[in-house]
């Protein structure tokens, strides 16, 4: 059901990712600039990022594994010693923009200059530059693509164009992307929250582990990749951090399996492909130059009048 399925390291049937959004309480900020502070119960939910953060890098080190963590340069301020013991335990530090910012409702000059801010505190953060993004809210911008090429950055991991990684292009470069899916993000499952206005039914965490081991069972069966995106302080709450526990532990029982830092996968995607031993299809970035709609209209207006 793949045209083109990437070839994996080692033989392996398919790629994962278990990936995590470290939104903290930044975007209660930023949606609610002048009430977040009051709103101790929505503060105290994002917060349990202090519990749920060091549960998961020790879930990670019995595991054995090094994953990415995707991170608002903000939340890096607030929180060091959270990205600390991320960067401490070889796990990729990720940008997320600066405080969970929707790129898309941003101008071109604002979204450079938080990039940039942001990127600069990763680095001296996490010790490291960033080489992925993630845009909050999945915002990915006309101009994201152009401003992340002239900032160096390897991939991105907002778009939802297909089950393998593809290759973005625009005129100041390519960037690879690593495709998220609403289905694979722990959000609709378990989040309800008055000040997000955001009211799902809440799912058990066995019910909700099977929509994500249905994606993965479909990427194990035809060679895709699946990169899960959870939140901490969602899936790191117990009962559905002991699911993803057992989770891991059956994918990894597979034995053949590339479970890795989506950093890593952007660089076999780019080896295997400057070795002409893959060709990822590409999508040019932006895919319209302006409303299409308005443009629709016009010629009707036109064809009208003749």
């Amino acid at each position: 059901m793949i045209a083109n399925p990437p070839p994996w390291p080692g033989g392996a049937r398919c790629a994962v990712a278990f990936t995590f959004d470290v939104d903290t309480d930044s975007m209660l900020h930023y949606g609610l600039p002048e009430s977040a502070h009051t709103k101790l119960t929505a503060l105290s939910w994002t917060r349990y990022d202090e519990v749920a953060i060091p549960r998961i890098l020790e879930m990670y080190r019995r595991y054995e594994l090094q994953q990415t963590f995707f991170v608002p340069a903000w939340v890096a301020e607030q929180y060091p010693h959270l990205v600390e013991g991320m960067a401490a335990g070889g796990h990729e530090v990720a940008l997320h923009g600066y405080m969970h910012e929707l790129s898309n409702t941003l101008s071109p000059e604002e979204e450079a200059s938080i990039l940039r801010r942001g990127t600069e505190v990763i680095e001296r953060i996490a010790g490291a530059r960033p080489k992925g993004w993630r845009a909050p809210f999945y915002s990915f911008s006309p101009e994201t693509a152009r401003l992340l090429c002239l900032e160096g950055f390897e991939y991105d991991s907002s778009l939802m164009g297909d089950d393998v990684p593809y290759l973005l292009r625009c005129d100041e470069g390519d960037l690879v992307e690593l495709p998220a899916d609403y289905q694979s993000d722990d959000w609709p499952q378990y989040v309800q929250n008055v000040e997000f206005e955001y009211l799902m039914p809440i799912r058990a965490p066995a019910r909700a582990m099977e929509v994500f081991r249905a994606e993965f069972e479909a990427a194990y069966e035809y060679g895709g990749l699946w990169v899960s995106m959870w939140h901490p302080f969602v899936s790191g709450r117990l009962s559905r951090a002991h699911e993803v526990a057992k989770f891991i532990e059956e994918v990894l029982g597979r034995g053949d399996v590339w479970v890795s830092r989506l950093d890593e996968i952007a660089a076999h995607i780019r080896s295997i492909t400057a070795a002409g031993d893959y060709q990822p299809r590409v999508d040019r970035i932006p895919y319209y130059p302006g409303p299409v709609a308005a443009e629709a209209d016009a010629s009707d207006s036109s064809q009208t009048a003749t």
